[in-house]
């Protein structure tokens, strides 16, 4: 075969059939292709930003809007991005640690000089290298902002959209549904939350949404018949054509008022109840998951699969919504969509961040079997300078109540560098203005 050294190839036989006058090492024309093997080219630098923004008019935020944005650069300088969507100056500091002894690694000696193809088996690495770090938790978080940028970038070098890289399309098209949160007037008249709800839900169906969500965030002071009464309300001002869940908020301590309620408002058409019960009250959710005639979902803040395997088994639930952006990024949420594949559950995704955690929702929604639906952020919902200006195309066109595949090559988003470097936190300022 001669001298091969300092070079790789690929030699793919021909399977077209026909004799062949050569010896084995013979003339090759017409029998084999011989192809370039692909080279790596690996992480050079990881890089975690604090990105803080006004948060003008921005319900869910007090002074600033932030993310925890993390870019993974290789040897060429292309650049995958990813996010975290939990406290920002918490995981930052998770990333930047550095290596204490073996059981203790720093995520930045795991990945740097690793190919990012190899995603998934840099995650498992990274994480039984944790068990100092109290990793059901933060590193999680943490690490769900590099694994996401690791497929973001192998995608950038290969060409291919990341659902690509998680093993192709199951679906030929997404369907996101909208959060319709109407900000912290819930202690006012119900009227004006019904208000809200129905405006923003206008909004919703006339960007082309058929499916939203509705937060029904009452305290103590409105009786459970109030909010059976809210929701029969809800569905009547809706229509019947509309797709509606509904988040209570970790409303009950008790999963006898729960069942109470969810059996009145069975006959309203509701595809799932989000966060009815205290989140760790896993025998709670059992018991109430086995009496509900509607769809209760849970595991929003779970940390990985063994987190999320136990809501399947002791909990109960058939949906569970952690989110890629905290719960250990496409490699974990991956996971997760086969765990829920063997226990008859779905997933569908917690994502109310930028364009990053939205199209990476896509993505996934694109490569499971398990997942009908992604929660998705409609910048007409509300304003939010990091969902419409992070990264283009803030969000997709969505026609009839679904989105074409992401095409682009990994997330198929590019990051507005300029908005990063004019809004990126001195780390010493601990992540606030």
């Amino acid at each position: 075969m001669g001298d091969m050294s300092g070079s790789a190839a690929v030699i793919v036989d021909d399977v077209t059939g026909g004799d062949s006058a050569a010896g084995p090492m013979g003339d090759m024309s017409g029998s084999a292709v011989v192809m370039p093997a692909r080279q790596p080219c690996p992480v050079a630098a990881i890089e975690a930003l604090i990105v803080s923004v006004p948060a003008v008019g921005n319900a869910f935020a007090e002074g600033s809007e932030e993310t925890l944005l993390v870019k993974v650069i290789d040897e060429d300088g292309r650049v995958g991005i990813g996010e975290s969507v939990c406290t920002p100056a918490v995981v930052k500091a998770m990333i930047d640690q550095r290596t204490i002894h073996f059981w203790s690694q720093g995520i930045k000696d795991v990945v740097v000089g690793a190919d990012p193809i190899e995603a998934a088996a840099l995650y498992d690495r990274a994480y039984h290298g944790s068990f100092y770090h109290g990793r059901r938790g933060t590193f999680i978080q943490a690490y769900s902002a590099v694994d996401i940028a690791l497929y973001d970038l192998a995608g950038r070098q290969l060409g291919l959209p990341v659902y690509k890289l998680l093993g192709g399309a199951r679906t030929e098209r997404i369907r996101p549904y909208a959060t319709c949160y109407p900000g912290d007037i819930y202690d006012g008249p119900m009227s004006a939350v019904l208000d809200e709800i129905t405006r923003q839900a206008a909004i919703a169906a006339d960007q082309g949404l058929t499916a939203v969500k509705v937060p029904v965030l009452f305290g103590a002071e409105v009786p459970d018949r109030g909010i059976v009464e809210f929701v029969r309300t809800c569905r009547s001002s809706l229509g019947d054509d509309l797709t509606i869940a509904l988040d209570f908020g970790y409303r009950w301590w008790d999963w006898h008022d729960a069942a109470w309620a969810l059996r009145r408002i069975e006959d309203f058409d509701i595809a799932f109840a989000e966060a009815p019960l205290r989140h760790d009250d896993l025998a709670g959710h059992a018991r109430l998951a086995a009496v509900s005639p509607v769809r209760v979902g849970g595991a929003e803040f779970a940390a990985g699969r063994w987190e999320v395997r136990e809501w399947l088994t002791t909990g109960g639930v058939s949906l569970v919504q952690p989110g890629v952006s905290r719960a250990g990024g496409f490699t974990e949420l991956m996971r997760i969509a086969d765990l829920c594949e063997l226990h008859g559950a779905q997933l569908i995704p917690h994502s109310f961040a930028t364009g990053i955690t939205d199209v990476a929702n896509f993505h996934l929604q694109a490569a499971a079997l398990t997942i009908p639906m992604v929660e998705f952020r409609s910048s007409r919902l509300g304003p939010s300078r990091l969902r419409t200006e992070l990264v283009h195309p803030p969000e997709p066109e969505i026609i009839d109540g679904y989105a074409a595949l992401p095409t682009g090559a990994g997330l198929g988003v590019e990051l507005n560098d300029e908005l990063v470097a004019a809004h990126t936190l001195d780390a010493a300022s601990g992540g606030s203005d």
